[in-house]
């Protein structure tokens, strides 16, 4: 909650290619790198456009990649991410500063604990759509997936989607819906074990969606529905701590399992 606090509630709206996206991405950063990763910032242009209702001009985004000491993208790896940027009229609380609130928990986590393989965490630019269709909707991931080479694809075991995840007492598990869900399967096997509720769907609408399209293992965890979205209140009360708990406590049993 103190991430949440920060992103939508100090911070607020953080476009793309905004000054305020770029100075969440500097605070993000710093976190990573105060848990010990390697961190760097990959810039990644996104266009003019309309988003969500209002006209967005071109700039630059980032990626911001974290990454343990001795990591080796050609050796079998995750990916765990969630988009740092929102529309511009919201400050994004639930959408998406609660899936990077968890992904910083989890690399916390890992930086102390063992994960079953190596993990890299990011806070994705550019997730959020600057007109209608795929070609001007999740632009770091997208960028991600294009600078990979045939080794580190072959090497990527799974990437899950941390978006929208504080919303509800469900936490919906989905698949993009051309691949096979074998990341989907496992996380809602990591639900069971410990006990919480979670819901398979399939969904196209978030980082995931990049990684499935090119042919690579990906699912996306959260997504419920409410009434705040894409909107001015979308701020830190709308988010509940409860489901941020069971979302970190799936995403950290199917991690370390």
């Amino acid at each position: 909650m103190r991430t949440v606090r920060f992103l939508a509630g100090r911070i607020g709206p953080r476009e793309a290619s905004s000054a305020d996206f770029r100075r969440a991405a500097a605070w993000v950063e710093r976190q990573f790198a105060a848990l010990g990763y390697e961190v760097r910032r990959n810039p990644v242009h996104v266009p003019a456009g309309n988003s969500w209702g209002i006209d967005v001009p071109a700039g630059t985004t980032f990626n911001v990649v974290a990454v343990p000491a001795g990591f080796d993208r050609t050796r079998p790896h995750v990916i765990v991410g969630g988009h740092l940027d929102t529309v511009p009229q919201a400050p994004g609380a639930e959408d998406n500063a609660s899936g990077v609130a968890v992904v910083l928990e989890l690399a916390r986590m890992a930086a102390d604990h063992n994960t079953h393989l190596p993990v890299a965490f990011v806070a994705f630019g550019g997730e959020e759509p600057r007109g209608e269709g795929d070609d001007l909707h999740h632009f770091g991931s997208t960028a991600m997936v294009d600078r990979m080479s045939a080794s580190q694809r072959q090497a990527l075991t799974a990437m899950v989607s941390l978006d929208r995840v504080g919303v509800g007492e469900v936490v919906p598990v989905c698949s993009g819906g051309l691949q096979p869900p074998t990341v989907r399967g496992g996380l809602l096997r990591a639900a069971d074990r410990t006990g919480i509720a979670a819901q398979a769907c399939e969904n196209q609408s978030s980082d995931h969606w990049s990684f499935d399209k090119a042919g690579l293992p990906a699912a996306r965890v959260g997504g419920t529905s409410y009434a705040e979205y894409h909107s001015a209140a979308d701020l830190p009360a709308v988010v509940d701590p409860a489901q941020l708990d069971r979302v970190g406590r799936l995403v950290w049993e199917w991690l370390s399992a």
